[in-house]
């Protein structure tokens, strides 16, 4: 816990002497006050979060960490879980949504084994092995993982943020997942900690029919049953009903807020880990940006929870990190406006009079 608590030490409030100094750069622009909307809130937050007035988001990276859950097992996904580890390839070999969507952006996507079930057979230097199980424990027969690979989990992530940060740098980050059954720990961790119904929260994932449904939500209700998470104590929630993807995005949650670097959260699976982050240091709040809204139901949950306001809703569910790539677009054009839009007494135009 250690390195958890070190990191949670370094996160502060936003300071908003920045973020008012940001809307009165706004408000001498070339526009009427405020038309530019949600692009002028973004370019706030930018400047609040990084305390530099002129940002820049020159370094963009998209970790996408994989791992396979042991509750696959129990019929949840309409994928075998091999599938997790076919995907890793295909990240590496730049065929998937998201590598299509991050060259799209200029996001550098860092793929990360943390749990994939199998041995991946590939040297390459896109990869990252940080392997802390072969998938984790069938978590409607015992908890997902102990509570010391957990911790490991969340450590994990903080570590894979600090090395690209100090390595390369980063000035936005964006979380991305894969791994089959995913979405069963991710609607276990939803359940916990907002207190909704499992039924309210959990949705079709990979495209399960009504009867695959069912499964995967009595399943969920027996892991919740059996293993009894501890709503108030995220690790708990982790090493119960969690996954090693999940736990690592939190650490890179928890990093980038340490750091003053904005963090794009993707959709469901993104969300859960989210979830996690907030609930072991509320302030991360202010360091996230909610990319989208998930056409899985519990992410409007998680969301709403948190007190998020996600900057797109175009019905996606791939994860993979796609929806914070395209979400990237649209904060880079609201501190492009702010850095670049000249200013009234500049332009030589005309203010408003009243």
């Amino acid at each position: 816990m250690e390195k958890i608590q070190k990191i949670i030490k370094k996160i502060s409030n936003i300071d908003h002497s920045f973020t008012q100094k940001a809307q009165e750069r706004l408000d001498s622009l070339t526009k009427p006050q405020g038309s530019l909307g949600k692009l002028e809130d973004i370019a706030k937050l930018i400047v609040g979060i990084t305390q530099n007035l002129t940002p820049s988001l020159k370094h963009k990276v998209i970790f996408t960490l994989a791992a396979d859950h042991g509750v696959a097992a129990s019929g949840v996904s309409a994928f075998p879980q091999e599938v997790t580890a076919q995907m890793v390839y295909n990240f590496i070999s730049e065929g998937a949504g998201i590598n299509v969507l991050a060259k799209h952006v200029g996001a550098k996507v860092v793929v990360v084994d943390v749990g994939v079930a199998q041995e991946l057979k590939l040297k390459n230097e896109k990869l990252k092995i940080k392997k802390i199980g072969y998938g984790t424990k069938n978590m409607s027969k015992e908890p997902a993982m102990s509570r010391e690979q957990a911790i490991k989990s969340i450590e994990t992530g903080i570590e894979l943020f600090e090395e690209t940060f100090f390595s390369t740098g980063i000035d936005i980050v964006g979380t991305g997942e894969m791994g089959i059954a995913n979405t069963t720990s991710a609607s276990a961790i939803t359940s916990v900690i907002t207190g909704e119904k499992v039924t309210i929260v959990t949705g079709k994932g990979t495209g399960i029919t009504e009867k695959g449904l069912q499964i995967k939500i009595e399943v969920i209700e027996k892991a919740i049953h059996l293993n009894q998470p501890n709503k108030s104590d995220a690790i708990d929630v982790l090493s119960k009903v969690g996954g090693f993807e999940i736990g690592g995005l939190s650490g890179i949650i928890l990093a980038a807020a340490a750091r003053g670097v904005p963090v794009v959260i993707d959709g469901f699976i993104s969300g859960a880990a989210a979830l996690l982050a907030y609930t072991i240091e509320p302030k991360v709040k202010d360091y996230m940006i909610a990319a989208h809204c998930s056409a899985e139901k519990g992410h409007k949950i998680i969301l709403k929870y948190i007190g998020l306001k996600p900057l797109l809703d175009l019905n996606l569910r791939l994860g993979e990190g796609t929806g914070a790539a395209l979400a990237m677009t649209i904060i880079e054009s609201g501190v492009k406006i702010l850095n670049e839009m000249a200013t009234f007494t500049a332009a030589n135009v005309t203010e408003k009079k009243i």
